[in-house]
């Protein structure tokens, strides 16, 4: 008798047997209850019909995403190609917000870090921080990984420049400090014009070594130029720190002479508003303005 009976749906089945118990006219409890229990029968076989092909489903969806899963990890897009360190302008590494250091020096460095052979999510870069901390204008880096193609972008933070250091005004500078404090050398000069630094002359051998400044005489130079510029009106050229103890700051209009850098200094330089209208009535060519008295100035002719 089972297998008289074709395949339908539950709903079909319920709503068929319904109409069939409307139309067909009575009929005994026997024969009644024997329907009842086919019906239950059928009603089973077709939810567990269903529940074997969700199962199956199931089953087939695990393998498939767990197969996905397995190719994907293994995409050349997740890795670094082996030659991603061997030349600027790669693809496979961008470096950004470096003003100062080149990025040559900087994938130079990058050699001495193996490329990772994990996927790009896995690698660690801690060793390319590590190695780029030790460039001198560096003050923090942060790394960034993206994948598809796999590639990393290098953020560089450089420290700012406060002070180049030069023997002459007619030389170019041969170091410069931030302003940390920190002194670097002439491997990464000349500057970018993007950076206004106070010009300071000195020769480093003799006097006040400016390998010896830290940060307070830094900031006592930035000080002073700014007072100067501050009571002058005018952009200050340079310092010149040749001589330690006879100081002079040069302007556009005039030299002016601060003699020694004492505690007095900065009222000295609030006399330039009185004093500086006077160079420009005189008619001699003025060679300095002598600001080294306490209280006394004068004007030295040439």
């Amino acid at each position: 008798m089972d297998e008289e009976i074709t395949e339908i749906s539950i709903e079909e089945y319920t709503e068929n047997s319904e109409s069939d118990e409307v139309n067909q006219p009575p009929i005994d409890d026997g024969k009644h209850l024997v329907k009842k229990k086919r019906r239950e029968r059928l009603v089973r076989k077709g939810r567990i019909k269903q529940e074997r092909f969700r199962a199956f489903m199931r089953f087939f969806l695990s393998l498939f995403f767990i197969f996905l899963l397995v190719y994907c990890s293994k995409c050349r897009g997740w890795y670094l190609p082996a030659t991603a360190f061997n030349r600027v302008g790669d693809n496979s590494v961008e470096i950004i917000n470096n003003n100062i250091v080149p990025s040559s020096k900087i994938l130079a460095l990058l050699r001495n870090s193996d490329v990772p052979n994990v996927p790009i999510y896995m690698a660690r870069t801690d060793s390319i921080k590590k190695e780029l901390m030790k460039l001198a204008p560096v003050e923090n880096v942060y790394i960034r990984r993206y994948a598809f193609p796999a590639r990393i972008q290098i953020i560089i933070r450089e420290r700012i420049p406060a002070i180049t250091i030069s023997p002459d005004a007619k030389v170019q500078p041969v170091a410069f400090f931030t302003t940390d404090g920190k002194l670097i050398g002439r491997e990464f000069l000349p500057l970018k014009p993007v950076y206004k630094t106070i010009l300071v002359l000195s020769y480093g051998n003799k006097g006040d070594d400016y390998r010896k400044w830290n940060l307070d005489k830094i900031k006592q130079i930035e000080k002073i130029a700014l007072y100067v510029e501050t009571y002058s009106k005018e952009p200050v050229e340079y310092i010149d720190f040749r001589n330690p103890n006879d100081v002079y700051v040069k302007i556009k209009s005039v030299n002016i002479r601060l003699g020694r850098l004492d505690e007095n200094v900065f009222k000295r330089i609030e006399r330039i508003p009185s004093i500086l209208p006077q160079v420009k009535l005189v008619d001699s060519k003025v060679k300095y303005l002598d600001l080294s008295w306490e209280k006394v100035n004068y004007l030295k002719l040439q």
